[in-house]
């Protein structure tokens, strides 16, 4: 496992876009748009985080993944989320189909800082609920905004569905059915800190499944933990535990056949969250170019396995980049 105490803790700042009802939602770019006026570069990293999570999440990968200032890296603050969540998660919202026009709507507003917006090109990297916020994307507007999408630990369904050929083999490990599911509600409605760190032991793969070789001391587990409570709690439980209705019976299997761009499906092997199994569905069932890749890590391999996440993204970028302007290369 890699030494998280060397990495870089900043971040970009928070710039505000308009969704289409009228909210003002918001964005972390590297570069801040307002210190580089138009986007030079039409190739952009676009970084959606988790359930409950925010763009702090993606600290460890910014920097890296501008590489240099080559790549326009984006991370979107899903509605309901992050430092103003009490602004934007009242009044509904609490669909993963709302967080999709969202984002169409901020692929939008990049689009227009863009110098080229008819080449503007976006990897579409979503962990968790954002890779369903991508599926969901695309169902609704089709790929054709991505040159490429990382699906980053989500399998295409949560729930179990035996009558639909998906069991306890494929499903979430823990949030699987209408009991489960309510249960979910209740924690995080009723004890929000309790489920917040519930849910860092079931993401951090050093904490669901320890083995010798974590490098990680109890003083940097204690940081871990406190970091990633520390942002589910700026949110309302009772909005996650309405999401989490919605969120749990989605069914992305036949929205996976509409992807026709290059995709890459990560897996965490210490995820407390899906099964491999469940995990590989992805790059089986989409119709474009899929392959996969594993982490030693758990759910959030982005943060524990930092080094390798931002080296695998930087090479799919590059791939699916290099192969869009030279298209007799694919």
């Amino acid at each position: 496992m890699e030494t998280p105490l060397s990495v870089p803790q900043t971040l970009p700042p928070l710039d505000p876009y308009q969704a289409n009802d009228g909210r003002t939602l918001w964005y972390r770019s590297s570069p801040p748009l307002d210190s580089v006026g138009p986007q030079e570069s039409k190739r952009c990293i676009l970084l959606i985080h988790g359930f409950s999570g925010s763009t702090e999440y993606f600290k460890r990968n910014y920097e890296a993944l501008s590489d240099s200032g080559k790549n326009w890296v984006v991370a979107i603050e899903l509605r309901g989320h992050g430092r103003l969540a009490k602004l934007t998660g009242k009044g509904g919202g609490f669909h993963v189909a709302r967080l999709a026009m969202d984002l169409r709507n901020l692929i939008d507003e990049l689009r227009s800082h863009t110098e080229d917006p008819d080449n503007f090109r976006v990897a579409g990297v979503g962990c968790s609920l954002g890779a369903a916020v991508l599926l969901t994307y695309v169902e609704l507007f089709t790929d054709r905004d991505f040159s490429g999408l990382v699906l980053v630990d989500q399998a295409p369904l949560q729930d179990r569905a035996p009558l639909f050929g998906w069991d306890e083999t494929k499903a979430h490990k823990s949030l699987y059915d209408e009991a489960t599911m309510l249960a979910a509600q209740r924690a995080w409605m009723e004890n929000q800190h309790e489920a917040a760190r519930g849910l860092v032991a079931e993401c951090l793969g050093y904490r669901n499944q320890p083995l010798d070789v974590d490098n990680v001391s109890a003083e940097q587990a204690a940081e871990d933990e406190k970091f990633f409570v520390d942002i589910s709690m700026q949110c309302d439980g009772r909005w996650l535990a309405r999401l989490i209705a919605d969120h749990t019976r989605y069914d992305h299997r036949e929205a996976l056949e509409m992807v026709t761009v290059p995709t890459l499906v990560v897996i965490g092997k210490r995820s407390g969250c899906f099964t491999a199994a469940g995990l590989r569905e992805n790059a089986e069932r989409v119709s474009g170019e899929a392959r996969i890749l594993e982490f030693d890590s758990g759910h959030w391999m982005f943060w524990e396995e930092h080094e390798k996440f931002n080296a695998a993204l930087l090479g799919f970028t590059k791939e699916v980049w290099n192969a869009a302007d030279s298209p007799s290369t694919m």
